[in-house]
């Protein structure tokens, strides 16, 4: 049995509507992580020779600045993510529960 709320929840324009803005901006984002993930383990697989170039005159290579780049855009995307939930999302979720709540 369906609660008569869960409902109402399910049917409300601006329900659908927050479906779709989340689920849109979660597969954009996971594509974009996708990408960025798999092309640095395609470098790793492809092109060691590039990621093994030195920086400067140090030990430090090519793909150490770039894996630390995967890791920073990695918390990037999950800021924009936690902005959007904090905002649009939240606020959306409270104008749905104050209509079905009336």
């Amino acid at each position: 049995m369906i609660d008569p709320v869960v409902a109402k929840i399910q049917k409300h324009p601006k329900y659908l509507e927050l479906r779709r803005a989340r689920n849109s901006l979660g597969w954009t984002l996971t594509l974009l992580m996708l990408v960025v993930y798999y092309g640095y383990i395609a470098l790793i697989a492809f092109n060691k020779p590039f990621l093994a170039q030195p920086v400067g005159a140090g030990v430090t290579s090519v793909g150490i600045p770039i894996g630390m780049a995967v890791i920073v855009f990695t918390v990037l995307i999950t800021g924009i993510y936690v902005r959007r939930a904090n905002s649009t999302y939240d606020d959306l979720t409270r104008d749905i529960l104050k209509d079905v709540n009336k």
